[in-house]
């Protein structure tokens, strides 16, 4: 009985403490917290196809991407945001069209970059338990209510992809586009991880990985780690030169595309 009691002095005074310290108010539960009546579970799953269709009817004909990835939390002044944006600068000159999360920090200083030098800018944005709006440098605009459908639509209309510094949820589209390559459901996508300082202590953790035998070196070859935007951009260059033709979608009138 005392066990008992115990215990539940302790639950109480944690979850009375943890209640009083949330910083980022959480989501209701939904697709992780067990089995939902029949009808539910088709309700989710339609929400998520329509996710999809919505994704798919907005992005088709955007043309190629060039997906940059980094901290929402950077300033216009700091010199991370400076190089995001003379990337989106380059990307638009390079005639390819930017692609973000659509949100504030990196994000937003790449979207810039490329609307400010008459480039296509594209935002693809989340919706979160607190408010995140879509930066004002997209030329279009889509939100998502799930991060795995985003992430796909993000990774979808890719040739390349510009790794920024960023936190867990830079980390997490990091991991996912590296597990792609080394599953080969993408082939010959260069990455580039920009900023070698802040990238240093991951590739020496990677590395440890492939001498343990974890994955293999080879998995880390269209990788780059720079602090050059030129050299990052020759890279992505070279590796779309060599292998990928841009071909023309075409409009159905049928499907209700404009031209």
């Amino acid at each position: 009985m005392f066990k008992l009691e115990s215990n539940l002095h302790f639950t109480m005074e944690a979850t009375t403490k943890s209640t009083s310290s949330i910083i980022i108010p959480s989501k209701e539960p939904v697709y992780l917290d067990g089995p939902k009546s029949r009808s539910y579970e088709f309700g989710f799953a339609w929400r998520v196809f329509w996710q999809f269709i919505k994704g798919f009817r907005n992005l088709h004909f955007i043309g190629p991407c060039i997906t940059v990835f980094g901290s929402a939390r950077f300033k216009e002044d700091h010199p991370y945001y400076i190089k995001a944006r003379e990337f989106g600068k380059q990307i638009a000159e390079s005639g390819l069209t930017t692609m973000t999360g659509g949100g504030p920090g990196i994000m937003e200083a790449a979207n810039r970059g490329a609307f400010e030098n008459n480039g296509k800018s594209i935002g693809c944005n989340i919706q979160l338990p607190f408010e995140q709006k879509a930066n004002p440098y997209v030329h279009k605009s889509v939100t998502f209510e799930h991060f795995f459908v985003r992430k796909v639509l993000l990774a979808k209309y890719s040739y390349a992809f510009i790794i920024m510094p960023g936190g867990f949820g830079t980390m997490d589209e990091l991991f996912e586009i590296l597990t792609l390559v080394q599953t080969k459901s993408v082939t010959n996508f260069p990455i580039v991880l920009f900023g070698k300082e802040y990238y240093q202590p991951l590739m020496e953790n990677i590395e440890w990985m492939a001498q343990q035998g974890t994955i293999s070196k080879e998995d880390m070859s269209l990788v780059l780690i720079t602090d050059s935007i030129d050299e990052a951009m020759q890279h992505i260059s070279n590796y779309i030169s060599t292998n990928y033709k841009v071909r023309p979608r075409k409009r159905y009138w049928w499907l209700f595309e404009k031209r």
